[in-house]
């Protein structure tokens, strides 16, 4: 999938802590002025028009249940990860995310 094509990007999470909802206000932050739609789901309810779903590595088998087809990015820590610093530069900057 090519960063251009990328409209919304889900947060899905499980535990009901916080720190999903954190990640994804810092996320529309970044992401901000990019016509990208951040939104916040239970991993069970991930929306069919997601276009990345990211999620605890812990929840990525669940979110690909449920969202067939989408690229889901697992990651290991909710502020800092590498992972989402990688989806937020190509977003950026253009280019391939993968899957």
């Amino acid at each position: 999938m090519n960063a251009k094509d990328v409209r919304k990007v889900i947060v899905a999470c499980d535990a009901g802590m916080g720190s999903s909802v954190m990640l994804a206000a810092t996320l529309r932050k970044q992401l901000k002025g990019l016509p990208v739609e951040v939104e916040h789901t239970p991993v069970d309810a991930i929306p069919a028009d997601a276009d990345v779903v990211l999620t605890h590595a812990g929840l990525a088998a669940r979110a690909r249940a449920a969202a067939p087809g989408k690229l889901v990015i697992p990651f290991q820590i909710f502020l800092g990860d590498p992972a989402v610093t990688r989806l937020v530069d190509t977003l950026k900057k253009g280019g391939d995310l993968g899957a």
